[in-house]
This record gives structure tokens, sequence and C-alpha cells, in this order.
């Protein structure tokens, strides 16, 4: 498990879950599907269904949230998104909502294996360009979408941390880049829609291209920086600018979504550095761009 305090769950509880609360599915073949994740715990129903049960109690939220926000974000993004098809209750020991979802094709990307990263790159900012669009009356706040300053705190104890470890990452440099990137004025225009996670394992390609965006517990409106992530943790650097310019993003902006990539990567590498292989190896690449970026700035 990848949490101290994860709530387990097995084929069985799901079967459980299903055969008390959505007979009608609960002849499918179920298959745990190995997602590296760390919210929610997957589960392949059928051949285009998905059950998602959170892992932690942070999670539960997110299950309202996309109930509410899927089907009114779904005709206005540019991909196809989740769709929320059944809203499960607590049960079988099981201590939280769950929900059953279409299931939607694609492999997640991975960082140094694109392989048509400039069309990849236009397919993202064609998404966050839609979610900025958006009419943003009764949206929720985003996660980690406010000042980059409140995410100091954690950040400097995670570089500590990875100070004791001992010549896991470039300490120093990393320290010298989150200085630098927190010295971003902060945004002082209106708030926008923002997916605020498009990590590697929320994005969905097929040859190459965009074919899907999951994960929307974290959406909202907030700083618009929340979504340049993508520009460290997988597109090259051959192709950065080309999704800087597409986003239209100022130096403040460019430089406060650099820092929420590295307060992110710096953050997950030490947690899931056992738990989460695939996790920690983003981290890691994330960590190496980011003072890369810096160094090439800096000459």
């Amino acid at each position: 498990m990848m949490h101290a305090d994860e709530v387990p769950t097995d084929v069985g509880l799901v079967r459980r879950l299903l055969a008390a609360q959505f007979p009608r599915w609960a002849g499918l073949p179920v298959e745990q599907f190995p997602s590296g994740g760390t919210v929610n715990a997957v589960y392949r129903l059928g051949d285009d269904m998905a059950v998602r049960l959170p892992r932690i109690e942070g999670g539960v939220a997110d299950i309202a949230k996309e109930h509410r926000w899927l089907p009114w974000l779904a005709p206005r993004l540019p991909v196809p998104i989740p769709t929320v098809l059944g809203l499960g209750t607590p049960a079988e020991g099981y201590p939280w909502p769950w929900s059953v979802n279409r299931w939607l094709d694609g492999t997640h990307p991975e960082a140094g294996g694109l392989t048509a990263p400039g069309p990849l790159a236009a397919d993202l900012a064609g998404v966050v360009r839609a979610l900025r669009r958006l009419d943003i009356t009764d949206a929720p706040p985003a996660y980690r979408s406010g000042p980059l300053a409140e995410d100091d705190e954690p950040t400097r104890a995670a570089l500590s941390e990875l100070r004791a470890l001992g010549g896991i990452i470039d300490t120093d440099g990393a320290t010298a880049a989150w200085d630098a990137d927190l010295l971003a004025p902060d945004w002082d225009g209106p708030p926008v829609w923002v997916h605020s996670d498009l990590m590697p394992g929320n994005l969905l390609v097929d040859g190459g291209r965009l074919t899907g965006v999951i994960d929307f517990g974290t959406t909202g409106v907030g700083d618009p920086a929340s979504d340049l992530i993508p520009a460290w943790n997988l597109l090259p650097a051959g192709v950065r600018d080309t999704y800087r310019t597409a986003l239209d993003a100022d130096d403040a902006t460019w430089a406060r979504g650099r820092g929420r990539a590295l307060s992110m990567a710096l953050i997950q590498l030490p947690y899931y550095r056992h738990t989460n292989p695939g996790m920690a190896a983003n981290a890691r690449h994330v960590i190496r761009e980011v003072l890369a970026d810096h160094r090439h700035r800096r000459s």
C-alpha cells in the first residue's frame, strides 16, 4: 500500500459492493487495474467500466466533486473525460462513497518516450485553453492552485528529508531553484478553471495524441499556472516553448508553473520512492528538467 492510513480493497470487496448496490453489473468480470494513481484504487469492470474506490479519506470529497462537475465539463472540453455511471455508498466494511465510471481507452504517456511531442503539446494546450474559457460561476476552488508560498513549508520539509537521504538529487540546486521561482509575483487576475493535476498518469494517449484526461478530483478555479506542469513532467525541452506560447504564459506565470512542478516532485519523491516507482521516477525527471531549465535561463 502507498499510504499508512490506506484502506485495503480487493476484487472480493468490489464484487460484494456491486452485488449489493448495482446487481445489474454484478455478473461482469472484475479485475484490479495496475494503476499508479495515489488517491483511488481502480478495478476494471467488464469491457467498458471502472470501479474507483478512494484509498484514503482525503480522496472522499473527490467523488462528490466529480459527480457534480464531470457532466458539466464533458461537452465543453475537446477530449473525452470520465463519465460517472453510478455512485456507491459505504458498505461491506468499506467506509466511504465510491463510483462506477465509463472506461476510457488509451495509455499513459511517459516522459522521454513521446512519439509526437509537438502535437501532444498542442493537444494539451487545447484542453487547458478550453478550461480557461469556462464560466466560473459557483465553481469550486481548485486543489493546489493558490499562491506558491502556501507550499513553501512542505517543500522545504521534503528538501530536508532528501538531503538527509544523501545523493538522491541535487538538493542545493533544487533549493536554489525553489527559492528563485518562489519570488515570482502571485497571480492577480481572475481565477480560471484548471485541472490542477496534469500528471502523465492522468493523461491518455493513442498514437502519440491526447485521447482523454482523467481524475478531476483536483479541478476547480485558481491560478492558471497550475496547468503548466506538463512542461516539466512530460514534454521535452524542445517543445516546452510551444506549450508556453500556446497558453500565453508570461514570465511570472511560467515561473509559478515551474515552481509548482518542482514542489510537487520534491514532495512526491521521498514519499513514494519505495511504494510507487512510477511516481518516484517521474519526480526525479521533473527535478532534473527544472534544474536544467534554471541553468539554461542563467546562461
